[in-house]
């Protein structure tokens, strides 16, 4: 039987007894049922998980003993940054838990010149929250004991622009050959480098339901990005990261 996993980001050690947090008792109490004595995984991020027993539960608060620390990783060997163009709401919530579950490591949101939302300083930070959240809700799910980074929504062409300028002072201006962009133009698909590269961090760069226009396409190829073809049919921009994250695993991860 599999034991419910929550994601509790406070110092953890064994024989503790920690209060938990409204969110997690809220979700033990009224929606598992869980009782005096239930077993449960606490993880809070920093590597491993800690099997514990709940000492005390009732409707508003929720203690838990901690007995055991399971020195668990479930990482994968390739690091895989995803720069996401925003999507409407429900895309960009199956985009990032999907994404998760997939084992990206860190997910950067950005706002490019086809995206169909356009948030205010107020929406950004809220949306922020509830994707960090979707984050968190699937690593409890998947078995991930590491939480990935949603990164706060950035303009595409300072994104790429600061980036530009982070590879040329690391790299003497030589581009990295691990950052890839979603095209339908790209020549060549990931079994070409698949045979040619052995990939340890990948960043993956996703345009907008619309595509990028050609001025961002041009910044994007400056900053290093080889345009990366998934075969001949053209993806929605919900399915191209995660196809192209799975094939990523099979071939350097751990598929």
């Amino acid at each position: 039987m599999t034991l419910p996993r929550f994601y509790c980001p406070v110092d953890i050690s064994i024989g503790q007894i920690i209060e938990l947090p409204a969110s997690i008792t809220h979700h033990a109490a009224r929606v598992l049922r869980l009782e005096h004595g239930s077993k449960l995984i606490l993880f809070n991020g920093r590597g491993g998980e800690f099997r514990s027993v709940i000492a005390q539960i009732g409707r508003n608060s929720a203690t838990a003993l901690i007995e055991k620390y399971l020195p668990v990783e479930r990482e994968s060997p390739l690091s895989v940054t995803l720069a996401q163009a925003i999507s409407s709401s429900e895309k960009m919530d199956w985009i990032v838990q999907k994404a998760a579950e997939l084992g990206v490591n860190r997910i950067q949101l950005l706002a490019t010149r086809r995206s169909v939302v356009r948030l205010s300083a107020e929406r950004s930070d809220r949306r922020l929250d509830h994707l960090r959240k979707v984050v968190i809700s699937a690593c409890e799910q998947c078995g991930r004991n590491r939480v990935p980074d949603v990164l706060p929504p950035a303009p595409l062409l300072d994104w790429l622009s600061h980036r530009l300028s982070d590879v040329q002072n690391q790299s003497g201006g030589d581009p990295p050959s691990s950052c890839f962009m979603l095209s339908p133009a790209g020549k060549e698909g990931l079994r070409y480098y698949s045979d040619t590269f052995r990939m340890t961090a990948i960043t993956l760069l996703v345009g907008p339901e619309g595509g990028f226009v050609r001025d961002e396409e041009e910044a994007a190829l400056a900053a290093g990005f080889i345009p990366l073809r998934l075969g001949p049919r053209v993806l929605r921009t919900e399915s191209a990261a995660l196809a192209a994250v799975a094939a990523m695993q099979a071939l350097w991860g751990d598929y």
